[in-house]
């Protein structure tokens, strides 16, 4: 059965648009760089504050990290970085995660990016482009998972996926 997926300035039905990374920090060295990536952690609890914060703003309702999604952002965020590229579909259609996931029924929408440093810098950037915010500000969603992945050696370093859902 297909995952109902919430359309957000895609061509398809799949709400996943893809932020462009970063530009590099020019005040640290490639060394210190690696050291400030390897300490890059996402609190989901913290995630969802902050975003809950901002829909609330637009008059919307909260969000809750959920165990599931956040094993599919992991997941996502992983493959991406083992990869080392921004994709939606690297570890699979965002459909094909949820249905395995036997999240078949639910809404969903999919922000990925990389080389943030910080979850508010990574927050920031999804507020800023348009496709991002429409799903951090979707309204069925009330669920979340938001995730990490260093990749040492990588342009980026770091990479993000955030799942949310009804």
């Amino acid at each position: 059965m297909a995952t109902p997926l919430l359309l957000a300035a895609c061509a398809t039905n799949v709400a996943t648009p893809t932020a462009a990374p970063p530009p590099s920090v020019p005040s640290l060295s490639a060394g210190a760089r690696e050291r400030a990536a390897r300490q890059v952690h996402v609190d989901p609890v913290e995630a969802a504050r902050l975003i809950s914060q901002y829909r609330e703003a637009q008059g919307l309702g909260a969000v809750t990290p959920d165990p599931v999604l956040q094993k599919l952002a992991q997941a996502q965020a992983n493959a991406m970085a083992a990869h080392n590229v921004l994709s939606h579909t690297i570890a699979g259609t965002l459909t094909e995660r949820f249905d395995a996931a036997h999240l078949a029924q639910a809404t969903a929408v999919e922000n990925v990016s990389a080389g943030y440093f910080s979850l508010p810098a990574a927050l920031d950037g999804w507020r800023n482009s348009r496709a991002h915010n429409a799903n951090l500000i979707a309204p069925k969603m009330s669920r979340l998972g938001i995730a990490t992945a260093y990749a040492p050696g990588t342009r980026y370093l770091v990479f993000w996926a955030l799942d949310m859902s009804n």
